[in-house]
C-alpha cells in the first residue's frame, strides 16, 4: 500500500513507524501547515489515515473523496458532521472506515461491557458509571471511547444518567474503567493501554481491508469479518 497520513502528531508518528517496518510505503503527510495542499497531495494513493482533529474531518474527508482514496478515520469529536460525511463517501463512491479506537483489545472491551450490562439489567442497586483518562495533549473529553461506553450502558441498561469523568494528565496512553456500584459491592471492569501501538495495528488493518470497497464501515465490522476469517481458518 502506499498511504497518505493526515496529522502528524503522536499517532501519525506510530502508524508511520508501524507501515514502514512492515515495508509500507508512506507518500504524503499532510499537517497543519499543509493542510489546504490536501487535495493536490492525495491522487495516487492507496489509503488515507487520518488521527489529526476533529475540526479538520470534514475538510479531509472533501479531499480524500475527490481524489477517490478510501479514508480510516481514527480522529473522534466530528460525530456531529456524520450525516454530511456519509453522503460525501457515498456520493463519490468511495470508502471510510471510522472508529473511536481502533485498538482490538478495546473492541472487546466495548462487548464484554455490554454483556456486564445485559447480565445486570434489571438489578437497580447497580449503578454505572465510566472514568477515562488520557495524556495531557488530548483535546477531546470526553474520549470519543468513553463516549461509546456510555452508550453501550444507556443501550443495555435503558437509562441515560450515566457519569463520565475525565482526566487528562502527562502521558496516559488511555485509560477506561466501566463500573457497576451498589451499596453491598462493586464491579469495575478496565482497559489500559500500555502504548499507541495497538491503535496504530487496528488503523493499518483497517486500511488494508478497505482496499477495493465501498461505503461507510465501522471499525467494529471490519473486526466480525477479520476475526470471524480468522477463525474459519484454524
Amino acid at each position: 500500500m502506499k498511504l497518505a497520513l493526515l496529522g502528524y502528531g503522536r499517532m501519525g508518528r506510530v502508524v508511520e513507524a508501524q507501515a514502514r517496518a512492515a515495508g509500507q510505503e508512506v507518500g504524503a503527510i499532510v499537517t497543519s501547515h499543509n493542510d489546504t495542499q490536501a487535495g493536490q497531495l492525495l491522487p495516487g494513493h492507496d489509503v488515507a489515515i487520518d488521527f489529526s482533529v476533529g475540526g479538520a474531518v470534514l475538510a479531509h474527508v472533501h479531499a480524500c473523496a475527490a481524489a477517490g482514496v478510501p479514508l480510516v478515520e481514527g480522529t473522534t469529536g466530528w460525530q456531529a458532521q456524520e450525516t454530511e460525511v456519509r453522503r460525501l463517501v457515498e456520493q463519490r463512491g468511495t470508502a471510510l472506515v471510522y472508529g473511536a479506537n481502533f485498538s482490538i483489545g478495546v473492541n472487546v472491551f466495548f462487548r464484554i461491557v455490554a454483556r456486564a450490562a445485559e447480565l445486570l439489567r434489571g438489578a437497580g442497586d447497580y449503578d454505572p458509571f465510566v472514568e477515562e483518562a488520557h495524556h495531557a495533549g488530548k483535546r477531546d473529553a470526553p474520549s470519543g471511547t468513553a463516549l461509546v461506553l456510555k452508550d453501550i450502558l444507556a443501550r443495555q441498561l435503558g437509562r441515560t444518567d450515566i457519569p463520565v469523568a475525565s482526566t487528562r494528565a502527562g502521558t496516559i496512553p488511555g485509560t477506561h474503567r466501566v463500573g457497576f456500584d451498589s451499596p453491598g459491592d462493586e464491579i469495575l471492569l478496565t482497559h489500559s493501554a500500555r502504548s499507541r501501538e495497538g491503535f496504530a495495528a487496528g488503523a493499518l488493518l483497517a486500511a488494508r481491508w478497505v482496499l477495493g470497497r465501498r461505503g461507510v464501515y465501522s471499525f467494529a465490522q471490519v473486526l466480525d469479518e477479520v476475526l470471524t476469517r480468522r477463525r474459519e481458518a484454524v
